[in-house]
């Protein structure tokens, strides 16, 4: 996969605008109590551009329709769903448009994934994840070993770096193992997992791969051929889009696969795999949203392009604008780790050594003494600083740390447009509700 971090050196390229950057995001203006909110609840959802909001107008207006008919509308319709899978197969940089599936969630369209790989499996095979594991790459899993007989193993990890432990993963990865499951990157602790190195393993076996890449979606260029994984999900309302699931399939899987779909739908891929009418507005909403990327792209990515030798047009504008709020992003998170270190009884669960932040996403989990995550969330909100508390779905990871009974964690998930002034901000009001 392209390394970021080793990109043009800093003098020779343009910082992100984020005045810019943030004019696009309507919400952002957003008071309380006199001041604008702060928006560190983004790894739940994140804000959208106006584009994506305008598309959603412009499909009522002048596209709703079914698909199929002769007829204006329709074909507009068809034109808009056949541009959505190239704008996303441009986004993963997947080899064919075909290979791109939309559904209403990633959690929906893992179960329905689940239950036709099923039919492939027998009682005694196995089925790796990970402890840094959202629920919905894990459930569909340890469902489908109930109904089957499989047997689900779960890699370990470091406390309190919240790393994997690759030597244990790969002792896990036999001639018994079906599938492994993995998160690009935790929606918890943060941390990047090298999905390349663990689906090639999953291959030298004959084990497919599956990315979960919801959280990871909003903070990197993705490469589904550079990683080598049999399938990837994410959802685009965690990079700044609509409600909308998606998953990438190689175009082999898709086909020879048993999809469950009432009759007579298309035995084809991708089709075959969308069980009933598509959200249209959404996937306008979607293109809209990477329009926008892209646009991020062409005004900040032009020192990444080297990056990513053989890509053109829409596809390079989208992975060099990924580069590039990549790279802002590590910025946004050594402020934030750097000032909750100063701060006396926060305990950071994950990366926070400042020569690792390559191997992180912005997103940071604390928990501070003497205060439960929920009673700090609550003052923040009252301060209009967004932040989230709780397990959110990482069950396995919060066991883990021993956080279930304390509330899990506080989590402070940062975007392209969140901004240092923002940081400090928290970081004042952190200070103030603990007594620092």
């Amino acid at each position: 996969m392209p390394d970021t971090a080793s990109a043009a050196s800093a003098t020779t390229r343009r910082a992100l605008d984020l005045s810019a950057a943030r004019h696009h995001f309507p919400s952002l203006a957003l008071e309380q109590d006199g001041q604008p909110v702060v928006y560190f609840d983004n790894p739940a959802g994140t804000q959208v551009p106006q584009a994506c909001i305008d598309a959603f107008g412009a499909y009522y207006t002048g596209s709703n329709s079914n698909t199929g008919g002769a007829f204006v509308t329709s074909r507009r319709t068809d034109a808009l769903i056949a541009e959505a899978r190239a704008a996303m197969a441009d986004f993963l940089n997947a080899p064919d448009a075909r290979e791109i599936v939309f559904g209403p969630n990633m959690t929906t369209i893992t179960f329905a994934l689940a239950r036709s790989l099923g039919r492939t499996m027998n009682p005694g095979d196995e089925i790796v994840v990970t402890t840094l594991e959202h629920d919905a790459n894990v459930a569909p899993w340890l469902t489908l070993a109930d109904d089957l007989g499989l047997v689900v193993r779960v890699a370990e990890i470091a406390v309190p770096d919240c790393t994997l432990d690759m030597e244990q993963l790969r002792s896990l990865i036999t001639e018994r193992t079906k599938l492994v499951a993995v998160a690009y990157a935790s929606n918890v602790a943060g941390t990047i997992n090298d999905v390349a190195t663990i689906c090639a393993w999953a291959r030298e076996v004959g084990a497919l791969s599956l990315v979960d890449a919801v959280h990871y979606g909003p903070h990197g260029p993705m490469d589904v051929q550079a990683i080598g994984c049999d399938f990837l999900a994410c959802s685009s309302y965690k990079f700044f889009g609509p409600h909308l699931g998606i998953l990438y399939g190689r175009l082999e899987l898709l086909e020879s696969l048993y999809a469950y779909k009432v009759r007579p739908a298309h035995d084809e891929a991708p089709a075959k795999w969308e069980t009933g009418t598509l959200s249209h507005e959404c996937l306008a909403g979607l293109v809209a949203t990477l329009d926008y990327l892209a646009t991020v792209g062409r005004d900040h990515g032009a020192a990444y392009a080297e990056q990513f030798p053989g890509m053109s047009g829409r596809r390079l504008e989208l992975h060099t604008g990924l580069a590039a709020i990549q790279e802002y992003e590590r910025g946004l998170s050594r402020r934030l780790l750097a000032g909750l270190a100063a701060l006396p009884g926060v305990h950071i669960w994950g990366i926070s050594a400042e020569g690792d932040l390559t191997q992180r996403v912005p997103t940071i989990s604390i928990t501070v003494d003497g205060h439960r995550p929920e009673e700090l969330a609550a003052q923040l909100g009252e301060r209009g600083i967004f932040t989230w508390e709780g397990n959110y779905y990482a069950l396995y990871l919060i066991q883990r740390l021993g956080l279930m009974d304390a509330g899990g964690t506080l989590r402070i998930g940062l975007v392209h447009y969140n901004t240092p002034d923002e940081i400090d901000r928290f970081l004042g009001a952190l200070r103030e509700i603990i007594g620092a």
